[in-house]
């Protein structure tokens, strides 16, 4: 954890709960915040790992989006891969009919 994590934890003696991807409390919190079956969610995102594979871990569908954090040679070495793969946003409306 980070120094101001630690210290606000030592100072109210209580232990921090961190969210954040690819946290299986992060994916849980936003599928239950859209009230929706978590088969019927689709996380998009432009990192593989955080994004993509994290959502997949807790059973989300993963679209890896070619732009932004993207790389394509993190792509090719991993051994997990993504639902489907994207050039743009622009594209998600065709894939997802």
């Amino acid at each position: 954890m980070g120094p101001f994590v630690e210290a606000l934890a030592y100072a109210s003696r209580k232990e921090p709960l961190c969210l954040g991807k690819p946290s299986e409390a992060f994916f849980a919190s936003a599928v239950a915040e859209l009230g929706v079956s978590s088969e019927s969610v689709v996380v998009v995102g432009d990192d593989l790992e955080s994004d993509v594979l994290g959502a997949m871990d807790q059973g989300l569908k993963g679209v890896l989006v070619r732009t932004g954090k993207f790389s394509q040679c993190l792509l090719n070495e991993s051994d997990r891969k993504p639902d489907a793969v994207i050039d743009s946003i622009a594209d998600l409306s065709d894939l997802l009919n």
